[in-house]
């Protein structure tokens, strides 16, 4: 019997990045559209500015370090980055808000660390937490009403004018705070069903919001079935946020009550897109459930104790700078070992 002999590689069927991110793109697709039909144009006209602007700043980048752009740029990271800082961000914000948020993760936190698998810190994170810190009330004074996009969502108009022309005059009966921010703020004065009472919260969950954190986690289920992430990092960060929230929040006239952490702000954009960046996150499946536990936890003590209504980015920026540490403790078992071998070195005896 002849056998039929081939060179190596045996493998076949690997997924190049691009085609990685161009799946990642699409399964942010179910809560762009939530986003759009419950708070109006704010966010998908915030997409497309901050993925246009992403690609431009790479290009420079590139540029500058004299790398082929076509090369690069096909990889679509950058437009992805765009992507999720669009998404994140306030659906009113300036457009020189979210262009410094954008140029800062891609010039700052992933270029000037040598570009794609060499940055330690998620680059889309990074330009949101700057901007954050750097212009509070552009970050949390601009985030549009409730509103179904037929009815009385803000128009494609008013919110043209909102970002690009600075001026947030035109609009300011489109906006609130946040239902995090909300509930954080009212809840030491008022009880639970006074605060709930708010327009913000519609039926006692986060109006418009509980649809965009079950589109997102939709997109999530997506890229678990396709196996672009794992389910450790969402799942172990979502039980660290259920627990602490069990354990230290379960009176909701004292503290945010479970419903709103996991149907409000950006909690299943984070546990889904943002926390499983596969350059940033931990790489063992031991290590992912400990970095997503992490970030979970973190996220609901910034959200209670801290300043901050949503806390995904500090969460997810803390939990990096603990992942080289993570991946020397929980590295996965070697070929032909029975154990792992963790820990400190040390001598051997006998």
């Amino acid at each position: 019997m002849t056998l039929r002999q081939h060179s190596s590689p045996h493998t076949r069927g690997a997924r190049s990045t691009s085609r990685v991110m161009l799946w990642v793109m699409l399964a942010t697709l179910p809560g762009l559209v939530a986003q759009t039909l419950f708070f109006g144009w704010g966010n998908l006209v915030n997409v497309l500015w901050c993925m246009a602007i992403a690609v431009a700043a790479e290009a420079a980048i590139l540029g500058l370090r004299r790398k082929p752009l076509g090369f690069f740029l096909k990889d679509n990271t950058a437009a992805v980055t765009g992507l999720l800082l669009g998404l994140s961000l306030p659906q009113l914000t300036p457009w020189w808000v979210s262009a410094t948020a954008v140029i800062a993760a891609i010039v700052i936190a992933k270029q000037l660390y040598g570009g794609l698998g060499a940055n330690p810190f998620n680059p889309a994170m990074v330009g949101y937490a700057l901007v954050l810190v750097s212009f509070p009330v552009a970050m949390t004074t601009n985030w549009a009403q409730p509103g179904l996009l037929w009815d009385s969502a803000p128009g494609l108009g008013d919110t043209l004018h909102s970002i690009f022309s600075g001026r947030q005059t035109a609009v300011d009966g489109f906006t609130m705070a946040t239902p995090l921010d909300e509930y954080k703020h009212q809840i030491s004065r008022l009880t639970a069903a006074e605060v709930l009472a708010h327009p913000t919260f519609g039926s006692g969950f986060a109006k418009g919001w509980e649809w965009v954190n079950a589109g997102f986690l939709a997109g999530g289920a997506l890229l678990l079935g396709l196996r672009i992430i794992t389910w450790h990092i969402p799942v172990s960060l979502l039980a660290g946020l259920i627990v602490m929230s069990l354990a230290f929040g379960a009176d909701s006239d004292l503290y945010t009550p479970l419903t709103l952490h996991l149907l409000a702000g950006g909690t299943m954009l984070g546990a889904f897109f943002i926390a499983t960046d596969p350059v940033t996150a931990a790489t063992s499946h031991q290590g992912k459930l400990i970095y997503g536990a992490g970030v979970g936890i973190l996220v609901y003590i910034i959200r209670t104790w801290g300043n901050y209504p949503d806390a995904v980015a500090f969460g997810v920026l803390l939990m990096n700078f603990a992942v080289p540490f993570i991946d020397h403790y929980t590295p996965p078992r070697t070929y032909g070992h029975h154990k792992a071998r963790r820990g400190l070195p040390g001598k051997t005896t006998g």
